[in-house]
């Protein structure tokens, strides 16, 4: 009974580590992004056996990303307290490992894309793992321009979905993608400043790390609030989606502004928590919005 026991403490940790590794929680929402993407580019009904490819290609390319992104920052990872007790820094997992399950899950999914789905989805999904690993990850200690560069692998996947379906990058994917940049760039902003001095700390550039009054963080994060609200009703401007979406879509992009206009007049921890969790509400709700009043 203790041996049983045991194995089950071992495959619970094992289960979380993994689940670290790849940042599932990151993952599911790439899934979630393409999902929508897929809807909307789909014109002629779904083809489940292609939606099925597409997710499972995209979430597999999505986490082996992510695995070769912590690979890659391990050492880095070691020297903040919000991502130290990750697997690899902690040292339950090693290093060789985890850039195996990186390579693996990466490869896999951009080889079910190519093969199940289409040749430029499979691309663009090797341009996401390419400039996520490549370009963004070495950047974060070179420059605070990062999170402008970051948020592009983030803004792709949604047009992964959209050729999925179409063959080709429509206007609804190019639409989805700046929704996701401009989206992105609040929500990381805030993170920015919520843990600045840990960033600091381990050696990471970020906007947040000369600007201790926060007034130059804050205010660029209203900046690309108020550009998301005037992003977010291209679809109605379009023709793509019903006035229901653009009263929807203004109201919430309207409550976005209020908290970063709040963060903005008073740079704090709380505040940009309050624009960080107002920014994790939004998302799902505009893009199930963008679904629901699809013409």
């Amino acid at each position: 009974m203790k041996s049983l026991a045991t194995s089950s403490i071992r495959l619970d940790t094992i289960t979380h580590d993994l689940s670290l590794l790849i940042k599932a929680r990151l993952s599911l929402l790439v899934v979630f992004t393409t999902l929508v993407g897929f809807l909307l580019g789909n014109k002629n009904g779904i083809e489940y056996g292609l939606l099925l490819g597409t997710l499972v290609g995209t979430a597999l390319s999505a986490c082996g990303s992510a695995a070769l992104n912590q690979w890659w920052e391990r050492d880095f990872d070691a020297r903040m307290a919000r991502t130290q007790n990750r697997p690899l820094p902690a040292g339950r997992l090693h290093p060789g490992d985890a850039l195996l399950i990186g390579l693996l899950f990466s490869i896999t999914g951009v080889a079910i894309l190519f093969l199940f789905v289409n040749t430029l989805s499979a691309l663009l999904a090797v341009l996401t793992i390419l400039s996520y690993i490549l370009v963004y990850t070495p950047m974060k200690r070179r420059s605070s321009l990062n999170t402008l560069v970051g948020a592009i692998p983030g803004a792709l996947p949604p047009l992964i979905g959209c050729t999925a379906a179409q063959g080709r990058v429509g206007i609804e994917g190019w639409i989805l993608f700046f929704i996701l940049w401009f989206w992105q760039m609040p929500h990381f902003l805030a993170i920015a400043w919520m843990y600045r001095i840990q960033y600091a700390e381990a050696g990471f550039v970020m906007l947040s790390k000369n600007d201790d009054s926060g007034k130059m963080t804050s205010r660029q994060a209203l900046i690309y609030s108020t550009f998301l609200l005037s992003v977010s009703l291209l679809p109605a401007a379009a023709g793509l989606n019903t006035i229901n979406y653009a009263i929807g879509a203004f109201i919430l992009g309207t409550l976005f502004i209020i908290q970063a206009v709040a963060f903005a007049r008073q740079p704090s921890i709380p505040r940009a928590r309050a624009l960080f969790f107002t920014s994790i509400i939004y998302l799902p709700l505009l893009l199930g919005l963008l679904v629901a009043t699809k013409r």
